[in-house]
């Protein structure tokens, strides 16, 4: 489906607008067909080149991520765009790193999430934010979300639902065996510290990339993975990039939460 779609979008805009072309690299708009983890992918890969607009045709189910839910309106929206009919939406980027020692050992750049979670066990973390201890969880482990990613893993974790162009940081437990505790929501320049403070070695998991043995792991947009160790720090903040959306489509993220929660 998302050939076919490619093959239309190509012949209606070498049809109607003469001055626009494709390209391989340094583009100024980036159509994304497919579903969240598509647009996410896209993203990462673009942001830190010529962090092109995107605009995402949603083949998936829902599509939190992209700019046009419905196949129907796809070739309208484009129209919409190259006729300067759109608003843009710039998202939080997080930026995380493992310190082992002092020395960093881990460092990446999230739309989502960061997950710092045991494998088969419990961990103990403790948080902080802003220099000051929040929280302290022996559980499965804590993920810090952005605003786009609290309709992602947060949102399956029971954590709050942001609007995307609210600039924060969410602290979401993962399956605390102290008493629950709700989600966390702190501003966009304090930073979150995870320590890694305990938990039981049993090496049962390995990392495919360099066979490391892990019983806890933190994981970057569900995509890169790293083992953690007891003593680990983990310093999570707002990046300086901004990922940068088209949408042509009024109220979009009320019409796409409706969807998803079959709102009538």
């Amino acid at each position: 489906m998302a050939l076919d779609w490619v093959n239309k979008i190509q012949k209606h805009i070498d049809k109607k607008y003469a001055t626009a072309s494709f390209v391989s690299k340094n583009p100024d708009l980036l159509i994304v067909l497919g579903g969240d983890g598509t647009i996410l992918e896209a993203a990462r890969k673009f942001h830190h080149t010529s962090n092109p607009l995107i605009l995402g045709l949603n083949l998936g189910n829902v599509g939190f991520l992209a700019s046009v839910r419905n196949p129907e309106n796809f070739i309208n929206s484009i129209d919409q765009f190259l006729k300067g009919k759109f608003t843009v939406l710039e998202r939080m980027v997080l930026s995380a790193e493992v310190l082992r020692s002092g020395r960093k050992v881990f460092s990446s750049e999230v739309l989502n999430e960061v997950v710092m979670q045991s494998v088969f066990g419990m961990v103990d973390l403790e948080v902080l934010a802003g220099g000051s201890s929040i929280r302290k969880i022996r559980g499965s482990g804590v993920l810090v979300a952005t605003a786009t990613g609290s309709t992602a893993y947060n949102l399956s974790a029971h954590g709050p639902i942001v609007m995307p162009n609210i600039k924060c940081l969410i602290i979401t437990e993962l399956m605390d065996h102290n008493i629950p505790t709700p989600s966390i929501v702190v501003k966009y320049n304090e930073e979150v510290t995870v320590k890694i403070s305990g938990f039981r070695q049993k090496g049962i998991l390995s990392i495919s990339k360099n066979k490391e043995k892990a019983d806890v792991i933190l994981i970057a947009d569900g995509d890169k993975i790293s083992s953690l160790k007891k003593g680990d720090i983990i310093n999570i903040k707002s990046s300086n990039h901004l990922v940068r959306f088209v949408e042509t489509e009024p109220d979009y993220f009320f019409k796409s939460l409706k969807d998803k929660f079959s709102v009538r």
